[in-house]
């Protein structure tokens, strides 16, 4: 006994092709870039480094950032799966369309009549003409409804009618299975291949530094040829810009543009809540081929285009507007010049408090529909006046602001946040709020200065620098006894004690060799000075007698600037808030305070520019994935067979069956309603019907 022949195992290239185009594996394909799409929903994608950490934790945050789940549609084992589910599909559209092309041209003519009886939806009949008259009158009826039929005489034996309908169904397989190559091609092309292959292919690299773009070298450039690309950038009223940047995990590359876009004006408007109802951009877009110049106008959802190169608004922000911002010494020391100029964005070196500093404008906002923040608790101490950010939810337009830094000369930067505009927020009198915060992202603590009867911070500027003048303060705390006391004896110990308790609080006096202002000041010296049992009594002395002197203090500064004497409720009402802003400003944090003396708002436009070739295909595809599922749901593919034989008597004997590739319950009525129309009186068989 011979053995069997060893089996031949298929080639690699047979069995590579057979794997790739079998339905479980585009299944499994599809699979997987469904589950990467899901992650791509949940993780962020694009935010920085910090933003996951923060989110995920230092360990699963880094974790992500090596899968490039940050950027999960550009990694490259996301664009291998994609492109096996391309070729996976496309080898299934190869292999089996001629198979369906084949089925849906075939009838089934030479089906044997006996068979017919054997299909679960049959009927039996007779027809008084013969079988070739029959024939074509039935023909003629089922091409009425849509059925294409098929005739085939037998000779000796009658005729066979094959009908079918709905045989588009079978292109619906095919269609769907197109549209998602297509989809999928779409995909890739948008993706990051083209970038990456005109990198390769141009020896482009990516840049890392920082600086202006025109200092950019050309390595880090793509020229305006390249195929796909998705960028940014960010234009200022009156200025130009002919280059995208396209942002990368580790860098950025610069991609030039067939055109030139210049923005001549930026529009924006507002809700009443404050939030932008409308930002749009006027651009004029010169073209390099053609030196053509169109004028555009972008907004939310009207993009332009041009050269196959469509611009998005996406954002919008500070262009470098022009500022004046006016100084106030926290110190109490004399002030230097009035305004202080420079635009947003730029850093500008300055002299305060006997230290260089270097200011650096960050951000202007003309509206600012924020919360109030909360009064001061009365009789609170330096935390009273610099209170956290508001929390109640009340929305009132708190006028343009300021935020900027000041940074020191070891490049340690404090941030700051100012008010142009005084705001009523529950004081004795409108304050103007001096936010700081040590850290970004922290709240801001705010210092309230008292605004003076004509609105401005100059009354609080002149109590500052009286109240750090030594001459001054003897002259208030003298006035101040002469008018509390009549008893010269008297008279001389109170105008001491006055002076003494401004010179505390002022912080010229050092308290057990220590540097203390403010109100700390008072409190400190109380315990140390006085027993414990008198302390109480001695406070409220204390805060008398400083209240009285400052008002005496605030008198002399108001006649040494040629002013008039305040009323007794104007002067108090200023003097109640001015009295925990003289304590909480040397501990500010900084020698000099700026607000918002006058501004140019100046905007930018943050555009987004794509060239995307891939949806053209996308476009298609999603139309074919529609009519393919459309076909396969909702087109019955059915099949006829009508078979009619002489009965001897010049009659027909004849038998009819039917078959669909669906069970459904509108294929037994639909051929209950055609046996009883083409063969009147004809008994039916309804048996429970399978698919083939």
């Amino acid at each position: 006994m011979t053995a069997p022949p060893p089996l031949r195992r298929p080639r690699f290239w047979r069995a590579l092709a057979e794997l790739l185009s079998s339905m479980r594996f585009a299944i499994a394909s599809l699979a997987l870039v469904c589950i990467a799409a899901a992650i791509g929903t949940v993780v962020p994608q694009g935010a920085g480094v910090g933003a996951y950490i923060e989110k995920f934790g230092p360990f699963w945050g880094e974790f992500f950032l090596f899968l490039g789940l940050g950027n999960i549609y550009n990694t490259w084992w996301f664009l291998l799966i994609l492109a096996l589910l391309v070729a996976s599909t496309l080898l299934c559209i190869v292999r089996h369309t001629p198979k369906y092309w084949a089925d849906m041209r075939s009838f089934k003519e030479h089906i044997r009549p006996r068979a017919l009886r054997a299909f679960a939806l049959h009927a039996e009949g007779r027809l008084a003409a013969a079988p070739e008259e029959a024939a074509p009158r039935l023909a003629a009826l089922l091409a009425a409804r849509h059925w294409r039929v098929r005739q085939q005489p037998r000779a000796g034996e009658g005729v066979m009618l094959a009908a079918r309908a709905g045989a588009s169904s079978r292109l619906g397989y095919v269609a769907a299975h197109g549209a998602i190559v297509l989809i999928a091609l779409g995909a890739l092309l948008d993706g990051e291949l083209p970038t990456r292959a005109a990198m390769l292919l141009g020896g482009k690299s990516i840049y890392t530094g920082g600086g202006q773009v025109a200092d950019v070298s050309a390595a880090h450039r793509l020229g305006a040829d390249n195929l796909a690309f998705r960028g940014h950038t960010l234009i200022a009223e009156g200025a130009r810009s002919a280059t995208a940047i396209l942002s990368r995990p580790d860098g950025v590359l610069l991609q030039e543009l067939p055109f030139e876009i210049e923005l001549k004006k930026f529009h924006l408007a507002h809700y009443p809540n404050g939030t932008p109802r409308l930002y749009a951009s006027e651009v004029v877009l010169h073209d390099k081929t053609s030196g053509e110049q169109i004028e555009r106008r972008i907004e939310v959802n009207r993009p332009a285009a041009l050269r196959g190169v469509t611009i998005y608004q996406s954002g919008f922000d500070d262009g470098g507007s022009p500022l004046a911002l006016r100084a106030i010494p926290m110190n109490g020391a004399p002030r230097g010049p009035d305004d202080v100029r420079l635009r947003v964005g730029e850093a500008l070196p300055i002299t305060g408090g006997g230290e260089t500093l270097t200011l650096e404008a960050v951000e202007l906002r003309t509206l600012n529909m924020e919360p109030a923040p909360p009064p001061a608790p009365e009789g609170a101490a330096s935390a009273a006046s610099t209170a956290a950010a508001p929390t109640n939810s009340a929305l009132r337009d708190m006028g343009p602001s300021i935020h900027y830094r000041l940074r020191d000369a070891a490049g340690q930067a404090r941030e700051f946040h100012s008010y142009m505009r005084a705001a009523d927020v529950g004081d004795a009198v409108p304050v103007f709020l001096f936010g700081v915060r040590e850290a970004a992202g922290a709240p801001f603590s705010y210092l309230r200065v008292p605004a003076d009867e004509a609105g401005s911070t100059a009354g609080f500027v002149r109590l500052l620098a009286a109240l750090h003048n030594g001459e001054q303060r003897q002259q208030a705390a003298t006035r101040y006894a002469a008018l509390a006391s009549a008893s010269p004896e008297a008279r001389e110990q109170l105008a001491d004690s006055g002076r003494r308790a401004l010179a505390l609080f002022a912080g010229d006096e050092k308290i057990d060799g220590k540097s203390v202002a403010g109100l700390p000041a008072l409190s400190a010296f109380i315990e140390s000075a006085v027993p414990e049992a008198e302390r109480e009594r001695a406070a409220q002395v204390l805060l008398r007698l400083l209240g009285g002197c400052l008002h005496q203090l605030n008198q002399l500064s108001r006649e040494a600037a040629a002013l008039p004497p305040l009323p007794d409720e104007a002067a108090s009402a200023f003097l109640t808030v001015a009295l925990l802003a003289l304590s909480d400003a040397p501990h500010y944090g900084a020698p000099l305070a700026f607000t918002l003396h006058h501004f140019e708002p100046r905007y930018a436009s943050a555009l987004q520019l794509t060239r995307s070739p891939g949806r053209w295909l996308v476009y298609p595809g999603c139309l074919l994935l529609v009519a393919g599922i459309f076909a396969m749901l909702y087109v019955r593919d059915r099949r006829l067979w009508l078979w009619l034989a002489a009965d001897g008597s010049g009659g027909t004997r004849a038998t009819i069956a039917m078959s669909a590739r669906r069970r459904m319950v509108e294929n037994t009525r639909e051929f209950a309603h055609l046996a009883a129309w083409l063969l009147p009186g004809s008994r039916t068989t309804h048996e429970e019907e399978t698919t083939p």
